[in-house]
């Protein structure tokens, strides 16, 4: 099954990536998905969503910086907000990230960032008290970065040194040449990427879904 299709408390993975986008207000969207079952993916997200404006880029990168850059470049002003399919977490969180990296500066790039650590291969970030990311890498940390970012304009059209493959090298980049960058935490964000990564989502769904139901809860953690 390709990964977006994976299904969590009942809905693909593509389906909340995009439920959260709609959630923030936001309903101009482009989606990349690979050679290898990305037909299927691109049928099912024209079937499931009809009403929404949403273009579709079916092609195998040769890197996630490639993807990254192919989905960015299709947007041509103002900054671009951009989700990996993998980062699962409730609505209201995202659309907290989205409206918190809003008050940044237009120049500024943000990131999601969490202390929750699901991930095999964490991309640890170090953030100083006002927030801005100080370093990114390493081998341990209080954060680590969950997948969403709000990209600036000038940055999508950055001259990128040789060599940089991998989107973690680039965000890296970013902040050793003094690029501001930001984090936002987002209490938890389940890299959804392995088997047993699913139940954990699965739990976040369950405990979302209680938090909706109580009237005196304003805020899901």
């Amino acid at each position: 099954m390709p990964k977006p299709l994976v299904p969590v408390a009942g809905a693909p993975l593509i389906e909340r990536v995009i439920g959260n986008f709609l959630a923030a207000g936001i309903e101009s969207l482009v989606i990349i998905f690979n050679e290898e079952g990305g037909r299927e993916c691109a049928r099912w997200v024209r079937s499931r969503f009809p009403d929404v404006d949403i273009e579709v880029v079916v092609k195998t990168t040769a890197s996630s910086l490639e993807s990254f850059f192919r989905v960015a470049g299709r947007i041509t002003a103002g900054p671009a907000l951009i989700s990996t399919v993998d980062a699962w977490c409730s609505p209201n969180d995202f659309k907290a990230f989205v409206e918190g990296a809003a008050r940044h500066p237009p120049d500024t790039t943000v990131l999601a960032v969490t202390p929750f650590v699901a991930d095999e291969r964490p991309l640890w970030a170090l953030l100083d008290q006002s927030g801005c990311v100080k370093s990114l890498g390493g081998e341990t940390g209080t954060m680590v970065t969950a997948g969403m970012y709000l990209v600036p304009e000038h940055v999508r059209t950055l001259s990128i040194p040789e060599g940089l493959t991998r989107l973690r090298d680039f965000l890296s980049w970013l902040v050793t040449s003094g690029e501001p960058v930001y984090g936002i935490p987002i209490e938890t964000v389940v890299d959804v990427d392995r088997g047993e990564d699913v139940p954990l989502a699965e739990a976040l769904a369950s405990s979302f879904r209680l938090n909706q139901t109580d009237p005196s809860s304003e805020e899901v953690t």
